[in-house]
């Protein structure tokens, strides 16, 4: 039996028998990290001896009363760099932060190191989340497990790539514009973005804060639900957090009767992949036969999404990357005077991508120019939101691709950023409406790279696009098979 190949469910139901234990199962994981980082580049910081005491510390605690409740007692999962841990260095894939040790966890971090979980590492990511293929981290690139001439997409492309290759059972990650549900799509793993506010922010490196959403990816919707109950709430560190029910999800459901599913006929349309294509609509006949109703719906305004996010997102971006200077964190390039080292420190230490994303939103912020550009983007936000509040009037949720093409290979797009930017069209959406939007994967192209379907669901119904995948996975494999296997 190979540890790393047990699902999530199968590592819990083996710590309750006691065929296993945490230090265990936490070293086979490190082991496989040990075996495959060389090759993937999943990691940016891995805690060998503190994953390995905690785990030690969680096998006692599972043979007292209070330990034997817990069902995530002593299960490891990984952490994208831009969610901090205490203790653990914190990069966020950049130079700028280079050295810094937070002194504080993040709240979805808390949560789940409260519910008995360990951390084993943080992964790789794009520059402070920006970027679609990982080749923007200041650390090299993470690598696809399925072909590592190609990337694991990103900006959570360390995560993805993690689980894919089961270096991790789960690994947490951040989805500002398609970042957890486009890596999942590209590695061949599952992914959940909640509705914006149903998880805290609170420990995030902002990039965009009316984008961001922690996530989760995993092998399977299984793998995903326990870690998404417990990261969800309110939280009184974020104000932007709601106080709604999580509710409960059935995930061994095999019947979708009297559930309508809608497909947009505007991410169906010129530049999508026909591998991709085909995939998906063979993954709709699924769920058809499952007793799903599919209906022909439209998004009008779908359009306008990639211009509207890299508009808001910059300017946002601008805002928030303001702090770092090499005065209050990370490393500082010394200059003459204050101006000097800002300037210095912010030329040297920033990426091309993110020295664009930030002139490009002080540009659509300043004086001048925020009428013409950022306060369209914001009505037209309005109306892409509207769109989905009418369509899902008629729908439970929709189906659709996650991105127009599989992995794409490393430098496919370097010299063409309006290129990579295309890519996020199908994922963008969901985060400019604050809407759930889920990945999981159907298929594979014609050079055996994965396929992912995208789900996306009403404000708070994660539990209605939990039971659609689960239907769908329940009755096929997709998401049981890995790399090389």
């Amino acid at each position: 039996m190979s540890i790393t190949s047990l699902t999530l469910s199968q590592l819990q139901q083996h710590l309750t028998d006691r065929t296993l234990t945490s230090e265990s199962i936490t070293s086979a994981y490190l082991d496989e990290i040990d075996r495959s980082e060389p090759s993937i580049h999943s990691f940016l910081h891995i805690d060998h001896n503190g994953a390995l005491e905690k785990a030690q510390k969680a096998d006692v605690l599972r043979k007292t009363v209070e330990g034997s409740g817990s069902p995530l007692l002593g299960i490891p999962f990984a952490v994208k760099d831009v969610i901090v841990v205490q203790g653990m260095p914190c990069t966020s894939g950049s130079k700028i932060l280079e050295g810094y040790i937070p002194p504080y966890s993040a709240t979805v971090v808390q949560r789940l190191e409260e519910a008995g979980m360990i951390v084993l590492g943080k992964t790789n990511t794009d520059e402070f989340a920006m970027g679609s293929t990982t080749e923007n981290s200041a650390y090299g690139p993470s690598r696809n497990p399925w072909n590592v001439g190609h990337v694991p997409g990103g900006s959570s492309g360390g995560s993805a790539a993690a689980v894919a290759a089961r270096m991790a059972p789960v690994a947490l990650g951040t989805d500002t514009g398609g970042s957890v549900r486009q890596p999942a799509a590209y590695c061949g793993v599952s992914g959940i973005k909640p509705t914006y506010g149903r998880v805290s922010r609170n420990g995030l490196v902002a990039y965009g804060s009316s984008l961001d959403v922690c996530g989760v990816i995993g092998p399977g919707v299984h793998d995903l639900w326990p870690i998404y109950q417990q990261m969800a709430g309110k939280d009184a560190l974020d104000a932007t957090t709601v106080d709604s029910p999580v509710g409960s999800a059935n995930l061994n459901i095999k019947n979708l009767k009297g559930k309508k599913i809608g497909v947009p006929r505007e991410y169906f349309v010129g530049g999508l992949q026909p591998e991709v294509e085909r995939e998906i609509r063979s993954a709709i006949s699924v769920l058809s036969d499952l007793g799903a109703k599919i209906e022909d719906v439209s998004l009008p305004h779908t359009e306008y999404a990639v211009p509207v996010y890299y508009i808001i997102a910059p300017a946002e971006a601008s805002a928030n990357l303001a702090r770092f200077d090499g005065i209050r964190f990370g490393p500082r390039v010394e200059g003459n005077n204050m101006w000097d080292i800002f300037f210095k420190t912010r030329g040297e230490k920033f990426g091309d991508e993110v020295t664009r994303r930030i002139m490009l939103g002080t540009y659509v912020l300043s004086s001048g120019y925020y009428d013409a550009y950022y306060s369209q983007a914001q009505k037209v936000r309005e109306l892409i939101r509207e769109d989905f509040v009418e369509v899902f009037k008629k729908v439970d949720a929709l189906v659709c691709p996650v991105a127009p093409t599989t992995a794409l290979k490393f430098g496919a797009h370097s010299g063409d950023p309006l290129a990579m930017y295309l890519e996020d069209i199908y994922t963008v959406t969901a985060n400019l409406a604050g809407i759930p939007g889920m990945s999981i994967p159907v298929g594979f192209d014609n050079s055996g790279l994965p396929v992912g379907m995208q789900l996306l669901g009403n404000y708070f119904s994660e539990t209605t696009l939990f039971e659609i995948a689960a239907a769908y996975q329940n009755t096929t494999t997709w998401h049981t098979l890995k790399p090389g296997k």
